[in-house]
């Protein structure tokens, strides 16, 4: 599996799970996307910085693109490939939904 694959099964069964498993409905709220765009913002510098300066590489073969590294196009975001972006965002809000549903099941005492 590539990179890119993965990346976008990680994105569907993040929005599946936040949607229909745990019911958390994060995507559906206007709080849950400005507190993303917070995370995206400091990703960007974080992954853009290590990639940008050849910290971390990638196979060209498992990613979007060349493999080349710019800052914008040819599968990157401030250097960073784009599957970095779709890991960060499964990532999050998995993290989240899985939050707010402990939170919820502690309400309701158990």
């Amino acid at each position: 599996m590539t990179y890119t694959a993965a990346a976008l099964v990680a994105v569907a069964v993040a929005a599946l799970t936040d949607l229909l498993v745990l019911r958390t409905r994060l995507l559906r709220t206007r709080t849950w996307w400005a507190a993303y765009a917070i995370v995206l913002f400091f990703q960007l510098l974080t992954n853009g910085w290590l990639t940008g300066r050849g910290i971390v590489r990638y196979a060209d073969a498992a990613i979007l693109g060349s493999g080349r590294v710019v800052a914008f196009g040819d599968g990157r975001v401030v250097f960073a490939p784009v599957e970095d972006l779709a890991f960060g965002f499964a990532l999050v809000l998995m993290s989240t939904s899985a939050w707010v549903a402990a939170g919820r099941r502690a309400r309701r005492g158990g």
